[in-house]
């Protein structure tokens, strides 16, 4: 089925991200968090991408597989684009094609300095137009609450979603935030910009100090003085840190489902207890 199509129901979304692991030896443990997060239905499971010839490119496609046959779940193939040419996104396309794969979240991809860029597709938009050129794949792209990082302003940032959206992405999902308000901005920004696609919140609980901070430096996402404060508080005790962190996630989707949003994304960091313990806090109000 493709994700498009969910949105066209009276009926709120429920979605997840995962990654491959990095070595085969745990893709054993993937499969086990997949049960779990199978088990509580949601509408699609995004797979994230390896970049420049990772082999995590070819775990992703055999995970969306899994996902796919032996759960009775949508994927979400991540396909980034900036290391590859057409020919490489062709491979990976019909490979996607021939499991069955009918959804692809379209991604430029980070800049790395130990990876060669090619110039086939410099932005995420080419890759969309690409792809719904040449294939029948339901197309999603990315957007930033807060502006991407290589963005000018927020108005550079908007015409290069509204770009994407006019070369077929039919469904956004944010990147993390921390303040709500940023995504509403984001929203009302979409609106007035004609920009009339379903766009979906992105929410990250934060479990592990460290990782959170790198994540803010890649994504450009805002550091509240409230998010502070738990960072600060909980650092140096995980439990209390996990148990904060996913309060405080919580009421942010609490709010946004209050405010009528079409969806919820979660980055589960691979932590199926992460998605438990978000579905068994909205359970009642969905």
């Amino acid at each position: 089925m493709k994700i498009s199509e969910i949105y066209k129901k009276d009926k709120r979304s429920l979605s997840f991200e995962i990654f491959p692991p990095k070595k085969d030896s745990e893709l054993e443990n993937i499969d086990e968090t997949l049960k779990v997060l199978c088990e509580l239905s949601p509408d699609y499971i995004s797979v994230t991408f390896g970049a420049g010839g990772s082999s995590n490119s070819n775990k992703t496609i055999e995970i969306a597989k899994n996902i796919k046959k032996n759960y009775g779940v949508e994927p979400v193939v991540h396909l980034t684009s900036l290391h590859y040419d057409k020919s490489e996104i062709d491979s990976f396309a019909e490979a996607m094609s021939s499991a069955g794969i009918e959804n692809i979240l379209a991604l430029r991809g980070d800049r790395s300095p130990s990876i060669q860029e090619k110039s086939d597709f410099h932005h995420a938009s080419d890759l969309v137009e690409y792809l719904k050129s040449k294939y029948d794949f339901c197309v999603l792209g990315a957007c930033y609450p807060e502006c991407h990082p290589e963005s000018e302003d927020k108005i550079s940032d908007l015409r290069g979603l509204k770009a994407k959206v006019n070369a077929g992405a039919e469904v956004l999902i944010s990147q993390l935030f921390f303040e709500n308000d940023k995504f509403y901005d984001l929203s009302e920004h979409c609106k007035i910009a004609g920009i009339n696609v379903p766009v979906i919140p992105g929410i990250m609980p934060v479990i592990n100090a460290a990782q959170i901070r790198r994540m803010l430096s890649l994504c450009n996402a805002s550091f509240p003085a409230r998010f502070q404060r738990i960072i600060q508080r909980y650092e140096n005790n995980p439990q209390a840190l996990f148990d904060a962190g996913m309060s405080y996630a919580l009421s942010q989707v609490i709010d946004l489902i209050a405010d009528g949003i079409p969806g919820i994304h979660l980055y589960t960091m691979n932590n199926p207890v992460v998605a438990r313990r978000i579905c068994d806090g909205i359970r009642n109000i969905v």
